[in-house]
C-alpha cells in the first residue's frame, strides 16, 4: 500500500480533533442544505451549465486567493490528478446529481446517495483498507436509518434519473478512495484545482448537450447559485477534501447519512413541513450509525 505523499504527511500528523469536528460540521450542515439550493437554482439554470458556473467561480476565487496568499500552484502531476478527481467528483459526482434532481424525487435521491459510504467501504477493501467490523456496522445502521426516513415518501423517478444517480454515487465513492494515495497539492489548493477542472468539464458538457440560457435568471435561483458557490463549494467542498486526507473514508463520507435529516429539519424550520415520530426515530437511528463510525475511528 502506497504512503500518503510527503507534502501532506506533516498535516496528517498534526490533525486535531477540533479541526475534524469543524470539517465534519461543514459537510454535515452545509451539504444538507445544498439539495434544496440545487432545486431552486435549477429553476433558472440548466443542470450542467449551472454546475459549470458554480465550480468555475468557486475554484477560480479560491485559486486566486491562495496564489495571492503565496501558496504554490499545483505541479503538472498534481494538475493531472486534479483533472481525474474533477471528472469523478465534480462532473460525474455532482453534475449527474444536478441532472437527476430534475426527474427524481428527493426521497429516492437521498436513499441512492446514502448508499455511497457502503460503496466507499467496498472500494477501500479492494485496495487493502478494509473497514473494521464496527465501521461496517455503523455504515449499515446509517443506511437503514436513511431508508426508514424516506419510507412512505414519494419515490418517483425516471430511468435516466436513476441511472444518473447510480453513476454519480459510484463515481464519487471511487474518486474518494482513489484520491487517498495520489500526489496532490495542499488540501485547499487541491480543492481549487479540482473545482476548476470539473467546472470546465461540466460547462463544456452542457454546451455539447445543447444547454443554453436564453434569458437572465430571476433573483431567487441566482441567490441559490451564489449560496452553492460560496458555502456548498468553497467551504464545504474544501472541508471534504481535507477530511479525505486526514480521517478514514467511512467517517469522511458519513455526511451522506446526516444530510437527509438536516434537509428534513430545514424543511420543518423554513417551510413549515410536518415532522412525525417516524422521522424522529429514523433520525435517531442515523445519528446512532454515525456515532458507531466515530467510535470506530477513535479505536483505530
Amino acid at each position: 500500500m502506497s504512503s500518503i505523499p510527503s507534502a501532506v504527511a506533516p498535516q496528517a500528523a498534526a490533525v486535531k480533533p477540533l479541526h475534524v469536528a469543524l470539517a465534519l460540521a461543514s459537510v454535515y450542515l452545509i451539504w444538507g442544505s445544498t439539495y434544496l439550493g440545487i432545486r431552486i437554482a435549477l429553476d433558472g439554470y440548466p443542470p450542467f451549465l449551472m454546475g459549470g458556473i458554480r465550480f468555475i467561480a468557486a475554484g477560480g476565487l479560491l485559486y486566486a486567493f491562495l496564489r495571492w496568499r503565496g501558496h504554490a500552484p499545483p505541479t503538472r502531476m498534481q494538475w493531472r490528478n486534479a483533472m481525474v478527481l474533477g471528472l469523478l467528483l465534480v462532473m460525474l459526482g455532482n453534475g449527474l446529481v444536478n441532472f437527476a434532481e430534475m426527474t427524481v424525487s428527493s426521497g429516492l435521491a437521498a436513499v441512492a446517495i446514502a448508499s455511497m459510504p457502503l460503496w466507499v467501504g467496498m472500494f477501500s477493501a479492494f485496495v487493502g483498507r478494509h473497514p473494521s467490523r464496527l465501521e461496517w456496522l455503523g455504515l449499515g445502521v446509517g443506511f437503514a436509518g436513511v431508508v426508514w426516513l424516506n419510507f412512505g415518501s414519494a419515490m418517483s423517478a425516471s430511468i435516466p434519473g436513476m441511472l444518473a444517480l447510480l453513476v454519480a454515487t459510484l463515481s464519487w465513492a471511487f474518486g474518494s478512495v482513489w484520491s487517498r494515495d495520489r500526489d496532490l497539492a495542499a488540501p485547499f489548493m487541491n480543492t481549487a484545482a479540482q473545482m476548476l477542472c470539473g467546472g470546465v468539464m461540466m460547462g463544456v458538457l452542457g454546451l455539447v448537450l445543447g444547454e443554453r440560457m436564453h434569458e437572465v435568471p430571476s433573483l431567487r435561483p441566482t441567490l441559490a447559485l451564489l449560496y452553492l458557490i460560496t458555502f456548498g463549494s468553497i467551504i464545504a467542498y474544501s472541508a471534504y477534501s481535507w477530511l479525505l486526507l486526514h480521517v478514514r473514508p467511512a467517517l469522511a463520507t458519513s455526511y451522506a447519512y446526516v444530510n437527509p435529516p438536516i434537509a428534513v429539519l430545514l424543511g420543518m424550520l423554513t417551510l413549515g413541513e410536518h415532522v412525525d415520530s417516524r422521522m424522529v426515530g429514523a433520525m435517531a437511528v442515523i445519528l446512532f450509525g454515525v456515532f458507531i463510525i466515530t467510535r470506530a475511528k477513535a479505536r483505530a
